[in-house]
């Protein structure tokens, strides 16, 4: 009996891919944007602001959020907040969190900060994109801007075309969600998908970064994991392009496990103190005893839906 695949995982991808082509993700989404960059002198990430900003914005969620200092073409610094809302569903209060986030960091550092959001739900018509409180003459506002993902799923040719590396990750992420439950159709897009990386205009290294990130997005159950793997491994003999086979070899070599391990444990850390203060953070020391990938994620998934820092700390005991 084939085994159940793992929960998809968007939120770290996301996260990676940001911090690695931030100018390729603002050319796909905001291109406006882009153009007002001066790319020359690179991007500066910001976790340890956005770490600050979240613990004085005490919001009970964080996702694919990342911040980022960049610098316009006419000298102007600019902190620019990145938030990716992978769920898949209506949220009431994501605009007040938008808000949030935006006023802490002026709160904390006297910066404004230009707030984006992807949003990868299944809902057309819910584009939120301010927030506003206020009586009489005094109001308070925050407009931010917002791209949704399904308006790109009729443009499958496009994204297949695109020499832009987010059109990969937005066509790999929303087939991950159009084959929710049909692991054999999932297959058949990853292969697609991944075959598509050979014929565009990309280097060794961004092939495999983009195939990590795909592999990542779109989980499969271990037989048809592996049977996959071997249809690469087939094709890119045949293309005489050894790029995936060299990153099986380079990921022993490198510890992707390792740097997987450190990544679920980063983001298990942002969740206790979202949510439970130092209290929470406190009890890293308990969650990285728990060893393996598979338990990470089994915890992550638990700390989400946990109401007090007791279940967390009965959870941690068994």
């Amino acid at each position: 009996m084939p085994k159940t695949p793992p929960a998809d995982d968007f939120d770290s991808p996301w996260k990676q891919a940001l911090q690695r082509y931030l100018p390729s993700f603002l050319l796909f989404f905001w291109p406006d944007i882009h153009a007002d960059v001066d790319w020359s002198r690179g991007y500066e990430s910001l976790d340890k602001e956005f770490q600050q900003i979240i613990r004085r914005a005490k919001t009970g969620k964080r996702l694919a959020d990342k911040l980022f200092k960049i610098w316009l073409k006419d000298g102007a610094e600019r902190w620019l907040l990145v938030h990716i809302e992978i769920q898949g569903a209506f949220e009431k209060d994501f605009a007040r969190r938008m808000f949030d986030y935006n006023l802490a960091a002026w709160q904390l550092y006297g910066e404004s900060v230009v707030s984006l959001a992807v949003l990868c739900d299944d809902r057309p018509d819910w584009r939120p994109n301010t927030f506003t409180y206020g009586h009489w003459d005094c109001k308070m506002e925050l407009s931010f801007r917002v791209a949704k993902l399904l308006d790109f799923a009729q443009d499958v040719d496009a994204l297949e075309a695109s020499d832009n590396p987010f059109a990969a990750i937005v066509l790999a992420h929303l087939q991950a969600l159009a084959t929710h439950g049909d692991p054999a159709t999932r297959k058949q897009w990853k292969l697609r998908i991944v075959k598509g990386l050979y014929r565009g205009h990309w280097s060794k290294e961004d092939v495999r970064e983009l195939f990590r990130l795909i592999d990542w997005i779109m989980t499969l159950p271990e037989d048809l994991d592996q049977a996959w793997r071997t249809e690469i491994h087939e094709f890119e003999e045949e293309q005489n392009m050894p790029y995936i086979t060299s990153i099986e070899r380079l990921a022993k070599e490198e510890g992707r496990e390792e740097g997987r391990e450190e990544g679920f444990l980063e983001a298990i850390e942002m969740d206790l103190g979202t949510k439970f203060g130092s209290s929470g953070r406190k009890l890293l020391p308990k969650v990285r005893a728990l060893g393996s990938i598979d338990a990470l994620r089994r915890f992550a998934r638990f700390l989400k839906r946990a109401k007090n820092i007791e279940q967390v700390r009965s959870r941690l005991s068994e």
